[in-house]
């Protein structure tokens, strides 16, 4: 068994080219071949780049106002929402204009992410 406290003090600044703006993360659960989990905190107007996953993905909203977004459909996020993104599907997530947005990605332990375009 492992417990690990997810802080504000915990993340650090993020430079993978998958983000557009100022974005934070820190791994919670990894080395697992079934489960990964990361803490991702998008400042105000922050994102992604439309991609995909080989596996499923399951978003939980924790903190502030952001938008999950799969093609021309585009949801409004806040505390307590959960996405669900099946494994292939092209989506991208972050926070909206003036608010900062914080998730905990739940991924499976071997999928690898692809930028799409």
């Amino acid at each position: 068994m492992r417990i690990v406290r997810m802080s504000k003090e915990g993340r650090r600044p993020s430079a993978e080219s998958i983000f557009v703006g100022s974005v934070d993360t820190q791994t919670v659960v990894d080395g697992s071949d079934d489960l990964r989990l990361i803490e991702v905190h998008f400042r105000s107007g922050a994102r992604n780049k439309p991609h995909t996953h080989t596996t499923d993905q399951i978003l939980v909203v924790t903190e502030g106002t952001g938008i999950v977004a799969a093609g021309s459909d585009e949801r409004e996020v806040r505390p307590g929402d959960v996405a669900f993104i099946p494994a292939g599907e092209v989506h991208w997530h972050g926070a909206t204009a003036g608010s900062d947005m914080t998730h905990v990605a739940i991924n499976g332990g071997t999928s690898q992410t692809k930028i799409a375009g």
